[in-house]
């Protein structure tokens, strides 16, 4: 596989490098951040005060703000426990306080979802996670809030839709040109793809797959052109989906070692592939 993404992936702690970079050098941001809720990360300690962890949220993602592009997208999962269900909440409520953000969209991220067709019969899809409670239904979503700095950045809907189910649609509405493609919406099913190790194909406890942030880049509309930033780069997906795609540049900051070099790896098994 011929890469032609110019590949930027820097270890170390992503509000000294954040703050190295050039203002205005980013068109999109897709990331996760450790969710405070102590998930057994190598490197980072996962059950600090919900205070200092919203205060160090501020300062990295005010950081993401001033390399983003007026007219950037910011892209932000954010996952929940069952026990904690405001989480997500309280992060993108601080992150939209004051106008530092505006909230533009939010998407679910659907990992599982059992749907009933026309004829009755019910159909399960994706990889269904389940918890020993009596309390809590299994959670089968996380949150994706589209953050940009105005509120007001066009979006490429189509870019990431879905043929029409009625094909009539396709001639009723003017909109569509003429063209079998509507806009996806903010349900995305987006599943992992099988593993046989946990150890092996996904060591990182918190992932999210490559296809979440190739819907991401195409939502955002600037195709091979896209400049692509990843603060919590994990082991490398948004790199493998910037890669796959063949956008212009990805940088990412990754803290611990170990993960920062699951996610080389997986782009020199990019490199090897065949064209």
């Amino acid at each position: 596989m011929t890469i032609t993404t110019d590949i930027q992936l820097h270890h170390g702690d992503c509000v000294a490098g954040l703050a190295a970079l050039e203002p205005s050098s980013v068109d999109l941001v897709v990331t996760s951040p450790p969710y405070n809720l102590g998930i057994g990360y190598r490197s980072y300690d996962d059950t600090g005060d919900r205070a200092a962890y919203l205060e160090w949220c501020l300062e990295w993602a005010g950081l993401v703000r001033d390399v983003l592009v007026e007219n950037g997208s910011f892209f932000l999962n954010v996952g929940a426990a069952p026990s904690n269900p405001l989480f997500p909440h309280q992060v993108v409520l601080a992150l939209t306080a004051d106008g530092r953000f505006h909230l533009q969209n939010t998407f679910h991220w659907i990992k599982s979802i059992t749907v009933a067709t026309r004829s009755g019969e019910s159909v399960s899809a994706g990889h269904f996670k389940p918890i020993n409670s009596k309390r809590f239904v299994n959670d089968c979503h996380e949150y994706v809030f589209h953050l940009t700095r105005t509120g007001k950045v066009p979006l490429d809907r189509r870019a990431a839709g879905v043929p029409y189910a009625d094909k009539s649609n396709i001639a009723r509405w003017q909109h569509t040109g003429g063209d079998d493609l509507r806009c996806r919406g903010n349900n995305w099913f987006i599943p992992y793809d099988t593993i046989k190790s946990r150890d092996a194909d996904r060591p990182h406890p918190a992932t999210f797959p490559p296809a979440l942030v190739a819907q991401c880049i195409r939502l955002h509309g600037l195709a091979t052109a896209t400049r692509l930033l990843d603060p919590f780069l994990g082991i490398g997906s948004s790199a493998v989906a910037a890669v796959e795609m063949g956008i212009q540049s990805v940088t990412g900051f990754e803290i611990d070692a170990d993960y920062l070099d699951v996610a080389r790896a997986r782009i020199r098994e990019l490199e090897s592939r065949p064209v």
